[in-house]
């Protein structure tokens, strides 16, 4: 048991980040199917890595499955616990505003923030797109009251960024000075970010030492269930794709690519 100041950001990732997110990858897999995944995978990329077991590359396209989801889904959930952190040190909410996710007030400023995993989250046109909206989110506020200063803050949650002022737009190969106030925004990364919301320097270690408790616990039951998986799914592949006990891979191909239905 974590002792405080902790303890309530212990009880809130335990609960509502680590066995939702447990929760979420065990229904993912319960519900995994060969033939539901195995006609979204590349054939050749396994035969240009000389995948020759039939364990192996169902373990691969079991692992490259829970892997495109496992990044997407923790993200949001350890966004929310970010909310909940300033929610409980400031009084910030979930925001409506598009690339906004949260606000609060905290001496004298009101920030709006747009909370990523890391810090290459978008390309020029995604990250211009998150300019204008921190724009047009600072004249609706105004126009709701807010008369204190906005200040815009992308938030990512892992990473560095050792130029956090960002006043400049990129076009073609140059930089240039933004001549729209509203578009200026900061961008804090990893320790940067747990900061800014949270105020404690140690913040940001302080999750992965909250974490690992729970994580432990949770992942001796997933593993079990990971490898029932992996072996029900190598039997249904060695029965429909295996010949002389070895890959066959014209059927594979076949299954995955040939105009008529297999």
């Amino acid at each position: 048991m974590i002792d405080s100041p902790y303890q309530n950001y212990y009880d809130y990732l335990a609960e509502n980040v680590i066995t939702l997110f447990y929760n979420k990858r065990l229904e993912g897999l319960r519900s995994l199917k060969l033939a539901d995944i195995l006609k979204r995978k590349n054939p050749y990329l396994f035969k240009a890595k000389n995948i020759e077991l039939a364990g192996d590359l169902v373990r691969t396209i079991v692992d490259a499955f829970l892997s495109s989801q496992e990044e997407t889904m923790f993200g949001n959930l350890l966004e929310e616990f970010a909310i909940f952190v300033s929610e409980t040190r400031y009084g910030g909410f979930k925001s409506k505003f598009k690339s906004v996710d949260l606000e609060f007030q905290r001496n004298g400023i009101y920030y709006i923030v747009g909370i990523k995993s890391g810090t290459n989250w978008g390309n020029a046109d995604q990250i211009n797109q998150m300019k204008e909206n921190f724009k047009l989110a600072k004249q609706a506020l105004r126009r709701q009251g807010i008369s204190s200063q906005i200040t815009a803050v992308n938030g990512c949650m892992y990473g560095k960024d050792r130029n956090p002022l960002k006043d400049k737009t990129k076009v073609g190969n140059k930089q240039i000075v933004d001549e729209e106030p509203d578009k200026v925004y900061y961008k804090y990364a990893g320790q940067d970010f747990w900061y800014f919301i949270s105020e404690d320097d140690n913040f940001y270690q302080e999750i992965i030492v909250l974490i690992d408790q729970k994580a432990r616990e949770r992942n001796e039951a997933f593993k079990a269930i990971y490898a029932a998986k992996v072996n029900e799914m190598t039997q249904d592949f060695m029965h429909h794709f295996m010949i002389n006990n070895q890959i066959d891979w014209i059927r594979l191909i076949d299954y995955v690519s040939k105009r008529d239905e297999i």
